[in-house]
C-alpha cells in the first residue's frame, strides 16, 4: 500500500514536471531585456526564446519572428533546444513505462517485473530532469556573466526570463518524482502495510458453506 502511494505521488510530480518542461520549451521568455541605468520607461520589451524572438510594444502590440537558422543561434540556445526536446520525449517514455508497471494497472502480471519497470520509469524521469536542468543552468550563467560584463553594451544585456524559472521548477518536480518512483522499488516500501485478504468461503454441492470455515 505504501509503495502504491509512492508510485501515485511520484507519477503526479513527474507528469507535472513534464508538462512544465513543454511549457518552458514553447514560451519565448528565456531572455528578456534588462532595465538598467535608470531606463525604466521604454518603448518596447524584447523577449528571446528557443524558437522565436518577440518584441512587445508599450501599446500592448506584440510581434514575433521564428528563428530563421539553427546554426545562426548562440551555442547555449542550440544546446537548450536539443536537450529540452530530448527531455520532453523522455517524459513520454517515462510515463508509458511507469503506467505499464504501476500497481493500479494490469499490463504486467509478475510483481517482480512490475517493480523493475517502475524503477526504470523513475530513472527515466531523473534523466529527464537532468537533461532540462543542464541548459537552464548554462543559459542562466551566460546571462548573469554578460550582465556583469562591462564590455557588453547596456542595450544587449539580458535578464533571466520566466521560462528559466519554470524550467527549474520542472526539473525539481521531475527529480523528486523520479526519486519517489525509485524508492517504491525498495523492499521496505513494498513490505510496509501489507494488504491481507480474508479467505474466500466456498460452497459445497448441496448449497451450504463448507464446514471448515466455521470455528
Amino acid at each position: 500500500m505504501f509503495a502504491a502511494c509512492l508510485e501515485v505521488l511520484g507519477m503526479i510530480l513527474s507528469v507535472a514536471g513534464w508538462l512544465l518542461v513543454m511549457i518552458a520549451c514553447g514560451l519565448p521568455t528565456w531572455k528578456v531585456n534588462a532595465f538598467i541605468e535608470g531606463n525604466i520607461v521604454v518603448a518596447q520589451t524584447i523577449w528571446e526564446g528557443l524558437w522565436m524572438s518577440c518584441v512587445v510594444q508599450s501599446t500592448g502590440h506584440m510581434q514575433c519572428k521564428i528563428h530563421d537558422s539553427v546554426l545562426a543561434l548562440a551555442q547555449d540556445l542550440q544546446t537548450a533546444r536539443a536537450l529540452t526536446v530530448i527531455s520532453a520525449v523522455l517524459g513520454v517514455v517515462g510515463l508509458t513505462v511507469t503506467v505499464a508497471g504501476a500497481q493500479c494497472t494490469n499490463c504486467l502480471k509478475e510483481e517482480t517485473v512490475k517493480r523493475r519497470v517502475v524503477y526504470a520509469g523513475g530513472v527515466v524521469y531523473i534523466l529527464c530532469g537532468l537533461f532540462v536542468l543542464v541548459p537552464l543552468c548554462w543559459m542562466a550563467n551566460n546571462i548573469i556573466t554578460d550582465f556583469h560584463n562591462p564590455k557588453v553594451p547596456p542595450a544587449q544585456k539580458r535578464e533571466i526570463g520566466a521560462s528559466i524559472y519554470i524550467g527549474w521548477a520542472a526539473a525539481a518536480l521531475l527529480l523528486s518524482g523520479g526519486t519517489l518512483l525509485c524508492c517504491s522499488f525498495s523492499r521496505g516500501a513494498r513490505s510496509s502495510f501489507p494488504i491481507k485478504l480474508a479467505p474466500t468461503k466456498t460452497i459445497t454441492v448441496s448449497g451450504e458453506f463448507d464446514k471448515k470455515h466455521y470455528v
